[in-house]
């Protein structure tokens, strides 16, 4: 029969378990993302998520897990197993956790006849005391065509990640707990963890049960070395706790970090430009380059030099910024052109992995020097027309560009666009740090020039004691002297 959402009584702890079934997942074939998505939207709607276990596609230990977890939790919601094939066996494991048989359901079977699915008939089997949930498909605004199946207190959701979704997204009424609203902050800090670690301990004793302080060290990130974050059934702890912690934390070491600056890149760069202020004139200024670019060739015709330096992280960003300011609703994906060098750091390639991701980017992949890449680059790809390019006028060769300079006659012809040229190294950090641009983090080790692992050392104009006594490299926003940038090169 099909159900509605029960209701819960006033002010209690609702409470879910969730149960991720599949062999693929335990055995490294598929990478679970259902997870992260459920505990997400659970603690949005007020549920407190208490365990999460991955089973094998055996029904015997599905059928355990089940009967453990809808003993202690609230709501258990399983994911996987659901499907027409053999090793889909969640009704099976079900059925066995609760004493039931399998069924053929009349509503599921006229679901199935009416989408013309053959072969789905296994999915019409379920336990004999199943409820069916139509809720509202959020991509229609009607009732889903296809039910969710619950036994008791156990929502079997199927496993593919977007469909999952969908169908949470149009259920959420089935565990929505208006009683309890969770509340939660993210500090950044700049210190070790280890140095902070007695003061977090003193604020979790001093704060006790009306909070939860959490500590998530970051090797790999620019501006912070760990995230704190606060969670409280009520606002007003996690204010008295940011207060104590402020006051107790090594001074200046709190970071107003933007963990969004991708997403947030149109308005805060435009921001920027508009401030007035000496950077926000060269914004400005390249931006006007970048504008003129998109005005005089389409998105295909252009694509972004980067090979993972500074420069050109800050190029990237900026174009990424007027692309969105000036196409907001156009899905092509930014062409970039990378240039692979046969002894790069792994740390670079790792950054253009994570680089690729984040900005949703097209590599046009080449190799040689900029020449012989250019001539791979007009032959694979003859539409483009031009390259946005992080040159500055300091660069070698590059004092007497222009911000549309053509490529020389001997070279295959593309027009080189250079907003840059006129930037300073100090632009270029005081740039990336002030919109907490993720940049390469090599440079946060000393090195302030990347080329290839033979001609690219730490920057000794940057080495220095530490308070132990050891050598150590301070990173490369800390350089003085802007004339010793390539000393990092060979």
């Amino acid at each position: 029969m099909a159900a509605r959402a029960s209701e819960l009584p006033p002010g209690r702890s609702v409470t879910a378990g969730i149960i991720i079934v599949g062999d693929e997942i335990l055995k490294g074939h598929t990478q679970d993302t259902n997870t992260y998505f459920l505990c997400r939207t659970l603690r949005s709607l007020g549920v407190k998520v208490c365990r999460v276990s991955v089973v094998p596609d055996e029904v015997a230990t599905i059928a355990a897990e089940i009967t453990s977890f809808s003993s202690r939790f609230t709501h258990v919601l399983t994911a996987g197993g659901i499907g027409p094939t053999h090793d889909d066996v969640t009704f099976e494991a079900v059925a066995q956790a609760f004493g039931e048989e399998l069924k053929p359901h009349p509503e599921l079977q006229a679901a199935i006849k009416a989408l013309g699915g053959e072969g789905w008939e296994k999915l019409s089997l379920v336990p004999s005391s199943a409820r069916l949930h139509y809720g509202t498909d959020p991509q229609t605004g009607h009732p889903f065509r296809f039910p969710l199946i619950s036994v008791r207190n156990v929502y079997l959701f199927p496993g593919i990640p977007e469909l999952l979704r969908r169908v949470l997204e149009g259920m959420k009424d089935l565990f929505q707990n208006t009683a309890v609203r969770f509340h939660s902050k993210e500090l950044y800090v700049a210190a070790a963890e280890s140095s902070i670690a007695p003061i977090l301990a003193e604020a979790q004793a001093h704060f006790g049960r009306r909070l939860c302080l959490g500590s998530y060290p970051d090797w790999g990130n620019n501006y912070y070395q760990v995230k704190l974050t606060l969670d409280s059934e009520e606002e007003e702890p996690l204010e008295e706790c940011l207060t104590y912690l402020t006051s107790r934390l090594p001074q200046g070491s709190l970071v107003p970090y933007m963990p969004s600056a991708v997403e947030q890149a149109s308005m805060a760069v435009y921001k920027l430009a508009e401030s007035g202020s000496s950077l926000g004139k060269q914004v400005a200024s390249a931006l006007q380059t970048i504008e003129t670019a998109l005005d005089r060739y389409c998105l295909t015709q252009l694509c972004v030099g980067f090979n993972g330096g500074k420069d050109c992280t800050a190029l990237l960003h900026l174009v990424y910024a007027a692309v969105k300011r000036k196409f907001p609703d156009v899905p092509n994906p930014l062409q970039i052109l990378y240039i692979r060098s046969t002894s790069s750091f792994s740390e670079l390639e790792q950054f253009l992995q994570d680089t690729i991701k984040r900005y949703n980017l097209q590599v046009l992949e080449a190799e040689g020097d900029m020449k012989q890449a250019l001539v791979e680059l007009q032959m694979r790809y003859p539409q483009l027309k031009a390259v946005l390019m992080g040159t500055r006028r300091t660069d070698p060769y590059s004092c007497g560009l222009s911000s549309f300079s053509p490529t020389d006659p001997s070279w295959p012809s593309f027009m080189r666009v250079n907003p840059l040229l006129d930037w300073t190294y100090r632009n270029i950090w005081d740039f990336l740090r002030q919109l907490f641009v993720p940049y390469c983090i090599l440079y946060d080790r000393g090195y302030t020039s990347l080329g290839s692992r033979e001609n690219t050392v730490q920057n000794p104009a940057l080495k220095c004691l530490s308070p132990g006594g050891h050598p150590i490299y301070r990173p490369a926003y800390l350089l003085e002297n802007e004339d010793e940038e390539r000393n990092s090169r060979t």
